[in-house]
Formats: structure tokens, C-alpha cells, sequence
């Protein structure tokens, strides 16, 4: 699943491509990829023809694009496969297109949710006070987010009672952070996955939200993390932050910083990628852990 850096690519190419537009029709072609938008694929269209589309906006992994009614947005959730891609109108459909919306304007071009395993999609809601969609209301800031409080943070990953990776994967304590860019920070941090937040200091903490915000930011000067065609940003590009991963998906291959090999292990239906001399084994976990 696309990461916040990848998330934060599309955004910025839906900020330089579609917002300020107008509605001028919209095409449901696949029924799953408005199953979120509970009047079904009708009403989404309907609803926003007409509709003049503001500056997109992103929480976490989740962006959005707010309306002029002021009170209501197109969520996009990007999922495993799902893609937005301004495309001319006279392209050739995509495989697995599912939404196209069309514009008034005459510029030649149209948005495009494509989506292979249709595990994404969009839907319209109301929008808080705050300008999120109700649905999204309870994700958490992310660690780019100007308004993040890193005190708040260290403070719920004392009380959690859980292990640092669980708690960085925990989007009601930070948002946009996934398997990649958690596994890259905690590298970074020399802290094992599986490390207790209990005994984590102040210092501890800041030092890893650091080296989160460090990836993430380096991620998305190169356009995001592609390993293969699924993740492309609005013009069909791929990001090419995957040269640069020091641990993620490098298992047997050595560490950068000390040479030892890479090791992966099992972890919430995924995998954790890690250096055992660099990120040690916590003392609660090595039997767990086998030489």
C-alpha cells in the first residue's frame, strides 16, 4: 500500500492538475470502487457534476479533494493498487479503469482512478469544522504535519504497552507511517521492531519521529517508492526512493552501516526487515529470535 510519501506525489500532482476545475461528468465503471459511497455509483455522479473541485489535501495515507459547497469532499484511498491519473481525453482506457471524471473547461484532460486489485476508491462525505472528510476524522496527524504534537506522541507510546513498530503502524497514534518507511526509521534509530514503547525516553522517541520525517522527506524528493507498476504518480511515473532503502526488503544482503546481513522475520501478516547487530534483540523477545 502507497505510503505518505507516495500519497503526498499524487497530492501535489492533483494540486497542479485538478483543482480549480469543474465537474463536468463522471463515469462509474466498476461498482466496488465507490462502495464506500453508501447512495452508490449514481449519486457519487451526480453529486459531482457541477461541483468546482478546491486544493487537495492529505492526512496520512488518505488525500481528498474538497468541493465548493464547502461541506463536502472526494475521499481517495489509494489501497494496494489504486492509481489517479490525469490522462488526455483521447487516451486509451486503462485496463482496470474504474472512474472517470471529466472536466468543463476544454483543456483535453480528465482524472482517472484506476485500479487492478480494487482494494481503493473513492466516495464523497461531509466535511468536519476542520475541513476532513467524517470518515477520516479519527486518523491521527502525521509526523509531516506542522501541527503534530511530538510530546502527545511520546506520552501515548509510554501508556500503549505494545512494541514500536506496532505503535508506528497505529494510525490513532500517527498516521502515513508503514512497513517501509517504519522499518527504514527504526533502522535509522537502532531500535528492534519489536522493542517495548514502555521503556522508550523522551529523547528515545524524538530521535526516532527524526528519522521518520528524514526518509519520508527523502522519499518523496524522489517521487515515492515503486516496486513495480502499481505505484505511479498522476502522469504514470514511478518513484525511484528504492535504491536508496538501507533495509527494507535487503534480507541476507549486507548492512550499510555495519555489514552484518540483513534479516527478515515475520510480522502482522507482512515482514520486518532488520540488522541484528545494529537494532539488538530485546532481551523479552530473544527467544523468539533463534541464531
Amino acid at each position: 500500500m502507497p505510503e505518505l510519501p507516495e500519497v503526498e506525489v499524487v497530492r501535489r500532482g492533483l494540486e497542479r492538475w485538478v483543482c480549480g476545475r469543474t465537474v463536468g461528468g463522471v463515469d462509474v465503471l466498476h461498482p466496488r470502487a465507490v462502495r464506500r459511497h453508501l447512495g452508490g455509483g449514481g449519486d457519487f455522479a451526480a453529486r459531482l457534476l457541477g461541483r468546482r473541485i478546491g486544493t487537495a489535501r492529505r492526512r496520512g495515507k488518505y488525500l481528498w479533494l474538497p468541493l465548493d459547497d464547502g461541506g463536502s469532499a472526494v475521499l481517495g484511498h489509494l489501497g494496494m493498487s489504486g492509481q489517479l491519473l490525469v490522462q488526455p481525453e483521447a487516451a486509451v482506457d486503462e485496463r482496470h479503469l474504474r472512474v472517470r471524471i471529466r472536466f468543463g473547461d476544454g483543456l483535453g484532460t480528465e482524472l482517472r482512478f484506476v485500479d487492478q486489485r480494487t482494494f481503493g476508491g473513492l466516495s464523497l462525505h461531509d466535511t468536519t469544522r476542520d475541513g476532513l472528510p467524517d470518515a477520516i476524522a479519527h486518523i491521527a496527524r502525521d509526523p509531516l504535519d506542522p501541527e503534530f504534537d511530538d510530546a502527545a506522541f511520546h506520552t501515548a507510546l509510554r501508556l500503549r504497552r505494545t512494541t514500536i513498530k506496532r505503535a508506528l503502524l497505529d494510525q490513532s497514534l500517527v498516521s502515513g507511517v508503514g512497513n517501509i518507511y517504519a522499518d527504514e526509521a527504526l533502522w535509522r534509530a537502532g531500535l528492534h521492531y519489536d522493542r517495548p514503547t514502555a521503556g522508550l525516553t523522551r529523547a528515545g522517541s524524538a530521535e526516532l519521529l527524526g528519522h521518520a520525517r528524514d526518509v519520508m522527506n527523502e522519499a518523496l524528493a524522489a517521487g515515492g517508492t515503486s516496486f513495480d507498476s502499481l505505484y505511479v504518480n498522476v502522469n504514470g511515473e514511478s518513484g525511484y526512493f528504492s535504491r536508496e532503502l538501507s533495509v527494507y526488503g535487503r534480507s541476507e544482503q549486507p548492512c550499510n552501516r555495519c555489514g552484518t546481513r540483513i534479516r527478515r522475520a515475520p510480522f502482522m501478516n507482512r515482514s520486518s526487515y532488520f540488522c541484528p547487530k545494529c537494532q539488538p534483540i530485546p532481551q523479552s523477545s530473544k527467544a523468539r529470535f533463534p541464531r
